[in-house]
């Protein structure tokens, strides 16, 4: 690994020190912080947006999709409604128009969905999941 990318986590690890700490000053509330949990899932548009959205949230779980897949169509109604109700940011990376990504983000096939949580991608689920497997996914890391 090289220095550049050493440094950037070490600078990484420290936002978040501070952010959290910043949080435990203010009684944990989020909103104090910034960086409150969007209600819709956020379209990624590209790998400095991922970044950005995986750094500035606890919890965010990464869906890697395709207009045309029709298991992704079955599962975009419970990524919405996990937006909107649960603690986790949820993040949409469309594999057509961000293939590179997609690939670094191990979606051999779609949908994939990864789990960061703390910045780091802690599960990795293939194919099309229910609701209660992603609700209870995030609520024991979350």
């Amino acid at each position: 690994m090289s220095d550049t990318a050493d440094d950037e986590r070490a600078q990484i690890r420290e936002r978040k020190k501070r952010e959290l700490q910043r949080r435990l000053e203010n009684g944990g509330d989020p909103s104090e912080d910034g960086a409150e949990t969007p209600a819709e899932p956020i379209a990624i548009e590209g790998q400095g947006h991922l970044q950005d959205v995986v750094d500035s949230h606890d919890v965010v779980l990464v869906d890697c999709y395709a207009d045309w897949c029709g298991p992704c169509k079955m599962l975009e109604p419970t990524i919405e409604s996990l937006a909107a109700e649960t603690d986790a940011a949820v993040a949409k990376v469309d594999v057509d128009a961000h293939q590179r990504l997609a690939q670094q983000l191990g979606a051999r096939s779609i949908p994939t969905l990864v789990l960061y949580v703390d910045g780091e991608p802690v599960e990795r689920l293939l194919g099309a999941q229910d609701r209660a497997t992603l609700e209870s996914l995030i609520e024991r890391h979350g």
